[in-house]
């Protein structure tokens, strides 16, 4: 069958210069988001800055990255307006731009779960077939919260609890859960950590289990807590 063509009026319409004068630069900046995540490791600086501020010294090491090489990866994330710096002496201090900057990374996430076959496998590898029970639901973890039958344990490190945790949590990382602290043992113990592809909040199910706790843990983590508009606490962890 012979395929329609478009109207001259239309082709016209389409290759008008004023229209490109809007569009090139619109869609030039809109490009630009795309490349600041084009490297793995500024979309990891992201899920990073989005649990505390930190300075360069400190995200080359949680990233395991020379500090030539994130200090550039910053820059790029700068300049796409994704992060903004301050100075606190001699340090640069990073932080995201925004709460929707971490919004994007968090759908780039789900579109990449769902149209990218290796992204679900090195998921049921190295997360959902370490654990036997589903993960508590945000909705289920709220009304668990305010009925008060629930231990939560935020097992991140001590500053980025100190930074924002879900209100009434312990903070709990797992070289002190290592040394057995006591947890109420008639109460479910919910862990979460830094989101979905944290591996911390799995570590410490597998940990509480061998030792006779009921547990399960938060997958959305503290990103998806604040990213569905809950209050945020922030306070030093308890000793």
């Amino acid at each position: 069958m012979e395929q329609p063509t478009r109207s001259p009026r239309r082709q016209r319409k389409d290759a008008d210069p004023g229209h490109r004068r809007l569009k090139d630069p619109l869609y030039a900046q809109f490009a630009r988001i795309g490349h600041a995540l084009s490297a793995p490791k500024r979309v990891e600086l992201l899920d990073l800055l989005a649990q505390r501020e930190c300075n360069v010294s400190e995200l080359a090491d949680a990233i395991a990255t020379p500090l030539k090489n994130t200090s550039a990866h910053l820059r790029v994330l700068l300049a796409a307006g994704l992060v903004e710096a301050r100075r606190s002496g001699l340090q640069v201090i990073y932080r995201l731009a925004d709460a929707s900057v971490h919004d994007l990374v968090r759908h780039v996430q789900e579109v990449a779960h769902a149209r990218y076959a290796e992204v679900e496998r090195v998921s049921r590898t190295y997360i959902e077939s370490r654990d036997e029970l589903e993960p508590i639901t945000l909705r289920d973890l709220d009304r668990r919260l305010r009925e008060g039958n629930v231990t939560v344990i935020d097992v991140r490190p001590p500053e980025e609890f100190a930074a924002g945790h879900i209100p009434g949590a312990i903070s709990m990382p797992l070289e002190r859960l290592a040394r057995r602290p006591e947890l109420p043992k008639d109460q479910e113990v919910i862990a979460y950590c830094r989101g979905r592809y944290c591996v911390y909040a799995v570590e410490a199910v597998e940990l509480l289990r061998k030792r006779g706790y009921r547990a399960r843990r938060f997958e959305g983590g503290l990103p998806g807590w604040r990213a569905e508009g809950r209050r945020v606490a922030t306070e030093q962890p308890r000793s």
